[in-house]
């Protein structure tokens, strides 16, 4: 069993490690970016990876507040699904209007690997490796699709 201090620092070495790791990989347009904190210059449109102890998972999310917005975000994201999925080379779960860890009603495009643990460093390739891809593949998506959603 961990403490919450070894937890939070467990945590962060490994964010930090894929932090250097990401840190020579240009984004689309060939620029450096903070792969770990990506930001899409969208407001309430968040693409998350998540290390936890039974997953990892990557995706997009969107949390606005006004959920007939949300939906619209949601369905401008169905339009671009098959480029999306051309992209990222797989099929990732959508879910609309879902409650999160606070309680927030938000809507979910991710895909998720079972059976890694962020407290296992001998698991942290495959968290990479999962996570490496698929970051870039959304940044690449998103230099394509992004002009569509600033027009909100």
């Amino acid at each position: 069993m961990y403490s919450r201090t070894e937890k939070a620092k467990i945590r962060k070495d490994f964010w930090t490690t894929f932090g250097q790791y990401m840190k020579p990989v240009p984004n689309a347009e060939g620029f450096r970016t903070n792969w770990q904190n990506y930001k899409t210059g969208v407001k309430d449109i968040y693409f998350r990876m998540k290390a936890e102890r039974e997953f990892a998972s990557i995706g997009i999310e969107i949390t606005h507040t006004d959920l007939e917005l949300q939906q619209l975000y949601f369905e401008q994201f169905e339009a671009f699904q098959t480029l999306l999925e051309s992209e990222v080379a797989e099929k990732w779960e959508w879910r609309m209007h879902l409650s999160n860890e606070s309680n927030k009603t938000i809507s979910r495009i991710e895909k998720v690997l079972q059976g890694v643990n962020v407290m296992e460093e001998s698991d942290w390739p495959d968290i990479i490796s999962f996570l490496k891809p698929r970051i870039i593949a959304l940044d690449a998506f998103w230099s394509n699709i992004k002009p569509a959603f600033e027009a909100f």
